[in-house]
């Protein structure tokens, strides 16, 4: 026992971080599309839970009309962790080992305490973005809601709401550039690594502020991608997260030494 408590105490050394250039997200899709074909089966599977859980929260909040542009901006914060399977079978192609749906399901047991804390502090961000959309949707928003396309159309198209607008994508975004920021590559690495929470997240912070053209280039696909599953009423997510998943799990492997 002493001698487990020693080596996670000591962990590794920080992580050095690579330049990668501007253009590498393309490259982190492609590998992405290998592995997502390699591991279909468990791949599309896992993607199809994901879908299903879309569907399921959409279906919630939709009595709550103004929750469902805050629920979907909450799915992009907390997706890091809900894709840590997707990471673990590409582990498992990159090493040359069976591709194993169940061990990669459970492959955050090798770290589970430091990725439950990632798993706590998103589903905190989560909590403090829902809550930051509905104070702005009070403060701003001064008609009254009856479904999601009136809501769209009011608030985007008639011009009245420009406060709410700027207000709404201006908190989102910079809470969304703040966890992405510290959590690009830190689900990858608190799997891969024994790591504590706290140097993953600093390490993703450095690898985005060495390579900001490949962070924000990555960032926009993740987000387009993703809104385009959301669009598909989450059919597409059924490949669309996995992809990312995968893709991400290449990311790591290139921007962290």
């Amino acid at each position: 026992m002493d001698h487990v408590v020693d080596r996670r105490a000591m962990g590794e050394a920080p992580p050095k971080v690579r330049i990668v250039p501007a253009s590498r997200p393309f490259t982190w899709l492609r590998h992405g599309w290998t592995d997502l074909i390699r591991a279909r089966n468990a791949s599309l599977g896992y993607g199809a839970l994901v879908a299903a859980f879309g569907v399921g929260l959409l279906a919630l909040a939709w009595g709550a009309t103004y929750l469902v542009p805050a629920l979907i901006g909450g799915f992009l914060l907390v997706a890091p962790f809900g894709a840590i399977v997707f990471y673990a079978l590409s582990r498992q192609i990159e090493r040359g080992d069976p591709i194993d749906g169940a061990a990669a399901l459970f492959a955050w047991r090798r770290n589970t305490g430091q990725i439950a804390l990632l798993g706590l502090a998103l589903t905190l961000t989560f909590i403090l973005w829902e809550r930051l959309a509905a104070i702005v949707f009070a403060l701003f928003y001064g008609g009254e809601i009856a479904d999601l396309s009136t809501l769209v159309r009011d608030v985007l198209f008639s011009g009245r709401y420009m406060e709410l607008v700027i207000a709404y994508f201006g908190v989102g975004g910079l809470l969304a550039l703040a966890v992405f920021a510290l959590g690009v590559v830190t689900a990858p690495l608190l799997l891969d690594r024994d790591l504590d929470v706290v140097t993953a997240a600093v390490t993703s912070l450095r690898c985005c502020a060495s390579n900001p053209g490949a962070a924000l280039l990555w960032a926009f696909l993740i987000a387009a991608l993703t809104l385009l599953g959301f669009a598909t009423l989450m059919l597409g997510l059924v490949v669309i997260f996995p992809w990312l998943g995968h893709a991400t799990w290449h990311a790591y492997r290139d921007l962290v030494e």
